[in-house]
């Protein structure tokens, strides 16, 4: 790990101000430092943020609105979460070990950079890592890459398992910025790679996250399923949200959210227009699941992937729908 100088930032005023000045904001460190021990990021000033108050859930109206600094296992644990939005929950707990939800931060989970092997391997090349190298998952092993949103530049999945669910329950992320506050819908806050993989998100310079907000629960079924190569701390291979209501035998609302097909958190509204004021059946999971992979292509060995979202997608609406 190169030298860096590590500054404390006592309010998000602060934490903002060092920002401007090339600082990178550091929370739980969960992400950031792996990639650092690694040489693969090499910020020369950090400012930590932990000491800022960013670290409350309370409510907002009908919602909720969930500090930055939060932890994931606070998260998961709050009571208000686990009655009116169960599928954060779920999706927190079926994600890192204990430990590392006692450290890991709300508005940290949501930067983690969308990364491989090949990343991670500063032998091999990675547009992510540096721009114009190459991407050596194309034609390597890529198993656990994503079939949706990728690019000739980039097929690296979206690994977490916190905006998926956020992702299903329409929730807005705020910021503080040189500009002023934003409210970025979690729909708009990753970027696909495009030719441009370096940049994960929409933050610009200088930005911080100081929360994210949840709308109003619907009182829907809420249901994460999570499809990995081991029971516990793996990375999916698939992952659905659903936030579903059903009204007279039929489904009257559906939100869907998918983890590791794509490049970002996956949702794409035709596969819920499909869904809505339909009863329930095998043939129209099976619908719902060709309109969301019909752009899907793997490359070689994630093939897999396609026909096993399919199922996954059927089994959780199967479950979903259940009377």
């Amino acid at each position: 790990m190169k030298p860096f100088a590590l500054d404390h930032a006592a309010s998000p005023d602060a934490a903002l101000a060092a920002l401007g000045k090339g600082a990178t904001a550091i929370a739980g460190g969960t992400n950031l430092i792996d990639l650092m021990k690694l040489q693969i990021a090499t910020p020369e000033r950090l400012v930590s943020i932990r000491r800022t108050g960013l670290d409350r859930i309370a409510p907002d109206g009908d919602g909720l609105r969930i500090g930055a600094l939060v932890t994931n296992a606070d998260c998961a644990a709050d009571p208000r979460v686990r009655q009116d939005w169960p599928l954060l929950s779920q999706a927190i707990l079926a994600g890192a070990s204990p430990q590392l939800r006692n450290r890991a931060t709300t508005g940290g989970n949501l930067c983690q950079r969308t990364r491989c092997g090949y990343f991670y391997d500063t032998t091999q090349a990675c547009n992510k890592r540096e721009a114009g190298s190459g991407c050596a998952a194309r034609d390597g092993f890529n198993r656990i890459h994503a079939v949706l949103g990728t690019s000739d530049a980039c097929i690296a999945t979206y690994p977490g398992d916190m905006a998926v669910a956020l992702l299903a329950l329409d929730a807005v992320v705020l910021t503080q910025g040189p500009y002023g506050p934003r409210q970025i819908p979690l729909a708009m806050f990753h970027r696909e790679p495009g030719d441009d993989p370096t940049r994960d998100n929409v933050l610009q310079p200088g930005e911080l996250i100081t929360a994210v907000r949840l709308p109003a629960p619907t009182g829907g079924r809420q249901i994460y399923r999570k499809v990995r190569d081991r029971a516990s701390y793996a990375f999916a291979l698939v992952s659905v949200a659903v936030d579903l209501t059903m009204e007279e035998g039929r489904i009257a609302r559906c939100a869907l959210a998918f983890g590791s097909l794509g490049t970002v958190p996956w949702r794409d509204p035709a596969v819920e227009e499909v869904l809505i004021g339909q009863e329930p059946s095998p043939a129209l999971f099976a619908r719902a699941a060709e309109v969301l992979l019909h752009h899907a292509r793997g490359f070689g060995a994630n093939d897999f992937k396609i026909p096993l979202a399919a199922r996954a997608l059927a089994a959780t609406l199967a479950q979903a729908t259940k009377v």
